[in-house]
């Protein structure tokens, strides 16, 4: 099976690499400077899981459909951010209507519809990863913290699809964490609903956990917070199962905790955030079923406000 990997930065780079360690065909579409880092230098990882150095193929957007004519890739992984999804559909497009479906990795829910809207429901699958990663100064893929697993799934209404198979079977050969799931809804509703509270919680608060649940008040405010999340996933279908429950809401009051959010790293930085793609949207959802959500509304406030001043 031949893949496409959208990016080469931490999610992209990370999963895609090891796919190509294990021998997997796997080509990175990536901008014409990585490109050429990546053709000279490689891709280089660097984990906890142990660290890598990979001779790989890049290839950029105009040089892509001349690719697919001589051999069409099968797959897609989509893991840009969620603002970047409107160009990276266009670069990948090519690919997608020489036959790959696409499998993205985007945190939340919200780019389904986009995604179906451009290419059709049979041709976007479910997906979703658990990973800290970003690039470092040298272009290498720095991988934080050991947890790094993809989960992925046929949608409600689609049939058994024999190219996820395949990905499973590439999966463990990696060594890479995951899961083909009966139920990809409810896998993305348990990420979705503790991300959406991390996120706010810890862009709110500007704080990482153990700094937020060590205040007065803090563990309570997270714990509400969250309940948020599960009514508003409950109120759509999807109520999260108690085991899910009871580890997100540890991981979330965890005395001591390092843990942030990535867009809280993002916003620190100064970069954009997918405010609207996880918080945001997150909110609307609540709006449309009447739920009371104003620790989540309080977060979605302070995101648009840096994001305004950002703009400035």
């Amino acid at each position: 099976m031949r893949i496409l990997v959208l990016g080469a930065g931490g999610t992209g780079g990370y999963f895609g690499g090891r796919l190509a360690q294990s021998g997997a065909d796997v080509t990175f579409l990536v901008r014409p400077a990585r490109a050429a880092l990546l053709r000279e230098h490689g891709l280089h990882i660097v984990s906890p899981l142990g660290d890598a150095q990979l001779s790989v193929v890049a290839v950029t957007a105009d040089e892509l459909p001349g690719v697919v004519a001589e051999n069409p890739f099968d797959l897609v992984l989509l893991s840009c951010k969620a603002y970047d999804l409107d160009s990276a559909m266009d670069g990948i497009a090519p690919a997608v209507e020489a036959g790959a479906q696409v499998l993205p990795l985007l945190n939340g829910l919200r780019h389904y519809e986009v995604l179906d809207a451009r290419f059709g429901f049979a041709n976007v699958l479910g997906g979703l990863c658990f990973i800290s990663a970003a690039l470092g100064g040298e272009g290498e893929i720095l991988h934080l913290g050991k947890p790094a697993s993809m989960t992925f799934g046929e949608r409600e209404g689609q049939p058994p699809n024999e190219r996820l198979r395949a990905l499973a079977a590439l999966c463990a050969q990696a060594g890479i964490d995951h899961q083909h799931t009966g139920d990809i809804a409810q896998a993305q509703w348990i990420k979705y609903g503790f991300l959406a509270a991390l996120a706010a919680g810890t862009c709110l608060m500007r704080a990482p956990i153990g700094a937020i649940v060590a205040a007065e008040g803090g563990r309570d405010f997270m714990t509400a917070l969250y309940a948020e999340c599960l009514a508003v996933a409950a109120a759509s279908g999807q109520p999260i199962p108690a085991a899910a429950q009871t580890t997100a809401l540890e991981t979330l009051t965890q005395a001591d905790s390092p843990l942030k959010a990535s867009m809280l790293r993002d916003l620190e930085a100064g970069q954009r955030v997918e405010a609207v793609h996880i918080v945001g949207d997150m909110v609307h959802r609540a709006a449309e079923l009447g739920i009371d959500a104003q620790r989540l509304q309080a977060a979605w406030i302070h995101l648009q406000a840096y994001q305004a001043q950002r703009a400035t």
